[in-house]
């Protein structure tokens, strides 16, 4: 068993009236053991430590060391240290009830098991084993070498100025955003940002368009604040605003992703955003555009985002940083009206105050020194070779099962099923064959017409991608129901 060094101090129970000082320590620290607060292998700070730690004299100390070293609590070596004994018998300890943690998982993700390292065709996973993590450690290194204190220190609660200055214009240059600095608010990702818009726009009981099918992220955070969910269908050019009038003309928000559908894929063309721009005019609902991924166009020319569009602050827009470069960055931005700033980051300071700077910093350095802008191009053909791949191996191998049809933008396909089955029987024949997938039907709220998977291919190499291919198509062809 590896040893675990400690130094920290150990919670002690205060000393009874007529117990003495060595018999006290000793009695704790022996509890302390077998109540597993010192675990089997824990190294103890040195006797003179712990007897300035805990204002006793250092005889006392090693009395009650020594006497649970004769005992064979602890195990002790001459100028080593000491440690709790790693093989001490396990019926010795005391049993602790544990309660088992209880997890509401939410229902869209429920049955869904996803372990590392992915496994095709995993939605929503970049290739995280191509980032350049030379490049980012030493930039990284080097801010931190030259940081002044002021990083350490308490930050501004819309993010870190530089840092909302180089997305201004990374936005204004890649997708047309028109935006200043101080309409830039960092956030964790497009999940805080939504969590805390929701807060801000609706009150119970308001009306709020979402796209069906569309990300059940969105949905739940609009639930969490009472809204009442409008599910808008989604057609060949992306949220019906035709029918979003029929369900529900005076919404106060919409949700949507205009320049790549989730889950579907389809690009919203420009008749149908100044469709949705006007009918937030008439109405004076805002318009919360997610731009998730839309770095990773692989077609035609860059679509402008569709706040670019907008002439009358509706528009809010949301984008992250989490899928571009690494999950675990944990950086997104919104982009707010004039109208909303203040109320967004009142609301923000007394959710988490401000992001984390020296990360903030990091990424600035990462942005203004070209290297984002040399990952976006490198990983944009990296993950048009991939889908490529998919698209190849689904001509071969799941014609009559699965037809994937060609997507512009993203790390994921919709794949529509042509023989029988449902979502959901689908899905679960993929997992019986070791394929990590997600039935459309769990992005869907109303709508029952729509059968088929998603399909993450950003991730995985082309023979991962083949190898998967024909597994999916085996498990298909055994679960095909015959058509009436």
């Amino acid at each position: 068993m590896p040893k675990h060094i400690s130094s920290l101090e150990l919670a002690l129970n205060e000393r009874p009236l007529h117990a003495t000082l060595t018999r006290w320590l000793y009695q704790e620290m022996r509890r302390a053991i077998l109540d597993r607060r010192l675990p089997p292998g824990a190294r103890l700070p040195a006797t003179r430590d712990f007897a300035r730690q805990y204002n006793v004299s250092r005889g006392t100390v090693v009395f009650a060391f020594e006497q649970l070293q004769a005992e064979g609590y602890l195990i002790g070596q001459v100028g080593a240290g000491t440690w709790v004994n790693a093989r001490l018998p396990a019926h010795i300890f005391g049993t602790r009830k544990q309660q088992k943690p209880v997890r509401k998982i939410p229902a869209p993700v429920r049955g869904l098991s996803f372990s590392y390292p992915p496994r095709p065709f995993r939605p929503y996973e970049p290739a995280v084993a191509e980032f350049p993590m030379e490049v980012w450690a030493r930039v990284a290194g080097r801010r931190l070498r030259r940081s002044s204190a002021s990083l350490l220190a308490i930050g501004d609660v819309a993010g870190y100025g530089p840092l909302r200055e180089a997305i201004a214009t990374y936005l204004g240059s890649s997708r047309g955003v028109n935006c200043s600095p101080g309409q830039v608010a960092i956030v964790s990702g497009v999940q805080q940002g939504l969590d805390i818009l929701a807060r801000i726009l609706v009150k119970p009981g308001d009306a709020v368009w979402v796209e069906d099918p569309g990300y059940f992220g969105a949905t739940a955070v609009f639930r969490n604040a009472g809204a009442r969910i409008i599910p808008v269908p989604v057609d060949e050019d992306g949220l019906a605003v035709s029918k979003g009038k029929q369900l529900y003309t005076h919404a106060k928000a919409a949700y949507l992703t205009p320049a790549h559908q989730f889950p579907l894929g389809m690009t919203m063309p420009l008749e149908r955003r100044l469709a949705i721009l006007a009918w937030a005019r008439e109405t004076g609902a805002f318009i919360l555009e997610d731009d998730y991924d839309s770095e990773y166009r692989f077609e035609g020319q860059p679509v402008p985002a569709l706040q670019g569009l907008d002439g009358d602050g509706t528009v809010i827009l949301l984008g992250s940083f989490n899928k571009v470069l690494f999950p675990s960055l944990r950086m997104g931005y919104v982009v707010l009206p004039a109208t909303l700033v203040d109320p967004f980051l009142g609301l923000r300071s007394r959710v988490d105050f401000y992001p984390s700077g020296l990360d903030q910093a990091i990424l600035l350095d990462f942005i203004v020194d070209g290297h984002l802008g040399r990952h976006i191009r490198r990983m944009r053909e990296l993950y048009a070779d991939r889908l490529a791949a998919l698209h190849h191996s689904a001509r071969r191998y799941l014609a009559g099962l699965l037809y994937v049809p060609p997507i512009q933008a993203g790390l994921n396909t919709a794949a529509f099923l042509r023989n029988g089955m449902t979502s959901q029987q689908a899905e679960a024949a993929a997992a019986a064959a070791g394929i990590e997938t997600a039935a459309l039907s769990r992005f869907t709220l109303r709508r029952s017409d729509i059968h088929g998977l998603h399909l993450g291919f950003a991730a995985f190499d082309e023979r991962e991608i083949r190898r998967a291919t024909v597994a999916l198509a085996g498990a298909l062809e055994r679960r095909t129901v015959p058509l009436n």
